[in-house]
């Protein structure tokens, strides 16, 4: 990390936080405090759940939909940019989170993540367009009937995964 780069970054950044942060000063931010986040728990008419495939190099796997909030964003907000930027589709949603988690993650530049976790609706008419993505590419979407294999960042939703689909 370039310290005085990082130390000409941070006026320049926080002017324009809303936006999100540069690389590098994201990187500081996220290395010592804890990032706030929402994930985005969509199950179809049949009980599945909706995932997408993650691989960011050290760590790989399904993981739940979901986004960090940025600065002077509200929840209902970052819910409705992560359906757009990770769905293509906007949503609905329950108004208070189903699960509220803490994850520590020691080995990544994000170490600790306070997650809210929210019941979430996609339109009825709603498809899967993974076009021009193969199925071991980032943001490679899937529905699933059992638990697969989740990032190690989300393995603390493995049971609640399990409990819901076993249910259905």
């Amino acid at each position: 990390m370039d310290i005085l780069k990082l130390q000409t970054e941070i006026p320049q950044a926080l002017q324009n936080a809303e936006r999100g942060l540069p690389d590098e000063v994201f990187s500081f931010v996220a290395s010592v405090t804890p990032m706030v986040n929402v994930d985005l728990l969509i199950q179809d008419e049949k009980g599945r759940v909706l995932l997408a495939w993650r691989d960011d190099g050290k760590n790989f796997g399904w993981h739940i939909p979901g986004g960090i909030i940025r600065f002077k964003e509200t929840f209902v907000e970052r819910l409705h940019k992560t359906a757009l930027n990770e769905l293509k589709t906007d949503i609905t949603f329950d108004e208070n989170p189903i699960k509220i988690t803490e994850i520590f993650m020691p080995y990544q530049r994000r170490g600790h993540f306070i997650s809210f976790l929210y019941k979430c609706y996609l339109p009825k008419n709603y498809e899967i367009d993974n076009s021009g993505k193969n199925p071991d590419e980032d943001g490679y979407l899937k529905w699933h009937e059992v638990p697969p294999k989740l990032i190690d960042g989300q393995k603390c939703y493995e049971e609640f995964l399990k409990n819901l689909l076993e249910v259905n």
